[in-house]
Order: structure tokens, then sequence, then C-alpha cells
């Protein structure tokens, strides 16, 4: 914003990366909403689960304590993963109809990058030879937490990542450029969405699982505020570590890492929410609409079936899909 015809570029940046119009003002304004409601939601676990401290203290001992680094051997954390896996695949009849042909696998992250990667998803090749490939960062089982698996696992692999990419990859019905091309808006979105159905897909059982789909949530939410804080808002780079430490359970170093990635690549990480909001209000719309006619397995082959799109067309196709479902 301190640049010459800096707003323009970054009203630019904000279209090209969200595929919206969507004024930064208005993008910060979402943010801080969500900010809002999902600390409520983190309150209400705390008091779930009886935590006698304050919201900071309860997530700075989640963060911290050694009754959430249960595992011992790498081979543990991929069981687990296998067994989240299997929960999931057992009630994905219940939300979808069309499922990939592509194999799927979890693997550690090898060794030479393990300690600097996040956990990540490599889709399956186009024809059909390598499957998708969930990597799992285990650098140290001793202190790898449990609280994240389960939100993750819907993000990076089933259904996020793996089905959007691998149904994309797949659909001989699209030109081969579109096979393989995505924005991020459409694709974090989706995953970032696709986190949302832990409780529809058997699992957040645990208030602890349910707590990391929450972090995941918030983390993305604060993106919201501080990227549109940095870039429009005068805010310092002080200050976005300040509002993240303040706001979540993340470490300084971090903070620092995360608010450097806003500052050096503006607008990016405001595709992750935006995607995630845009799904759920179009959801949320059919199902009004629809009444007793909304089928969510049908909602969620018209959102997939015709791969990445811009939100503003992926919200025209879903308009569409409602009349005629009507």
């Amino acid at each position: 914003g301190a640049l010459p015809c800096g707003e323009a570029a970054y009203a630019h940046l904000i279209e090209s990366q969200t595929t919206t119009r969507l004024p930064a003002e208005e993008i910060h304004a979402l943010g801080l909403r969500e900010v809002t409601r999902i600390r409520g939601e983190i309150e209400k676990v705390r008091v779930q689960v009886g935590f006698p401290g304050t919201a900071r203290e309860f997530l700075a001992d989640v963060a911290t304590s050694e009754r959430f680094a249960p595992f011992r051997t790498e081979q543990e954390v991929l069981d687990a993963n296998r067994a989240i896996e299997g929960r999931v695949n057992r009630r994905i009849p219940e939300l979808f109809r069309r499922v990939p042909r592509t194999k799927f696998e979890i693997r550690p992250t090898e060794a030479f990058r393990a300690a600097t990667a996040s956990a990540e998803y490599s889709p399956g090749s186009l024809d059909g030879t390598r499957p998708g490939i969930f990597y799992v960062p285990i650098p140290d089982p001793r202190t790898y937490r449990a609280p994240r698996m389960e939100d993750l696992f819907l993000h990076e692999a089933i259904p996020g990542h793996h089905f959007q990419l691998s149904l994309t990859i797949e659909s001989t019905a699209l030109p081969r450029f579109r096979r393989i091309d995505a924005n991020n808006a459409y694709v974090e979105g989706w995953a970032l969405y696709c986190e949302s159905l832990g409780r529809e897909l058997g699992i957040y059982t645990d208030p602890y699982q349910y707590l990391g789909m929450l972090l995941g949530d918030m983390h993305r939410a604060i993106r919201l505020v501080v990227d549109t804080g940095l870039h429009v808002q005068g805010w310092t780079r002080e200050q976005v570590i300040k509002y993240m430490l303040e706001n979540s359970a993340t470490s300084e170093t971090d903070a620092v890492s995360e608010a450097e990635r806003y500052m050096a690549i503006p607008g990016q990480a405001l595709a992750y929410k935006t995607g995630q909001m845009k799904i759920t209000e179009l959801r949320a719309r059919a199902e009004t609409a629809l009444g007793s006619k909304f089928d969510i397995k049908a909602f969620h082959d018209e959102v997939l079936k015709d791969g990445s799109v811009p939100l503003d067309v992926l919200d025209t196709k879903i308009d569409r899909w409602v009349n005629s479902q009507r």
C-alpha cells in the first residue's frame, strides 16, 4: 500500500488470488468476524473438556503438553493416519457419489526434507500409474502432535485434495490443460471446506481433534485480517505478529515466518478462507432453496465435476444446478 499504485496492484492481486472482486476492506471485515466466531467455538471446547485456565492458557497447554504427543515410532504415526483413513472411507458413500479411480497412499515425508516440510498431498499422474500420495513429515515421532491429525487428513487427503485433484485429472471430458490447471481459491477452498465435514464423516468425536479443526480454521481466518491489514490498513510487521500470537496457538517463530510470507506474496493467503466460505455459502443457499430435495452427494458432485473454476463461475454454476433440481 505504500508503493506507487500499490492500492490498485493489491486489488489486482486479490482478484487473481481469490477469483472474486471482493474489496480489501470487506475481506478484512470478514476475517475479523470469523476470528471472533472461531474464538467463541474454541471457548466452548475449553469449557467442554473442563480446562480451568484462560483460552490462551488452554491453547498453550494443547501446544506443549506431552499427552498430546503420544507417539514413539514413525510406524505409530502412519498407523494412526491409516486408521483415520479407514474411518473416513466407511462414511464417504453418505456424502459422495463420485470417487476417484486414482489409488491413494500415505507415506512418510522423505528424511532429507522432513524437518522443514508440512503435511502435503502429491497428485497422481494423468495416466493413472502414480497414486495420489499424502506425505506426513515425521522428523521425530516423539514430538509429532495429535490434535491436528484428523482435520489435516480431511484437507490434504480424503475427501480434500485427493478427491478434487484426482477427479479433475481423471475427467477426459475436460481439455488436457484444465485437467492439470487450478486456482488456489477453488482448490484450497475445497480442501478447507472438507475440514468442516468431519462430524458428518464420523470423526471429531474427540473434542481435541475438533479443536484441531478450529485451530486450522482460525489460522486461515487470521490471514484475511493480517494480509489486508499489511497492504491496505497500514499494519506493521510487528502488529501482524502480535495479532497472530494473541489469537492462535502459533509459536513466535512460526508467526514471524507467516508474517514475512504475507509481506512477500501479497494476497496469496486470502484464497483459502475465501474459497471455503464461498462453498459453505453455496451449500447453505442450496439447502434453503431445495429443502427436502437437497442431496448432499449431488451437491458435492456438482462442485467437483467441472474441475477448478473461478469462484464467481462456481456461484453461477451452483445457482443453475439448484434451478434444475427444482
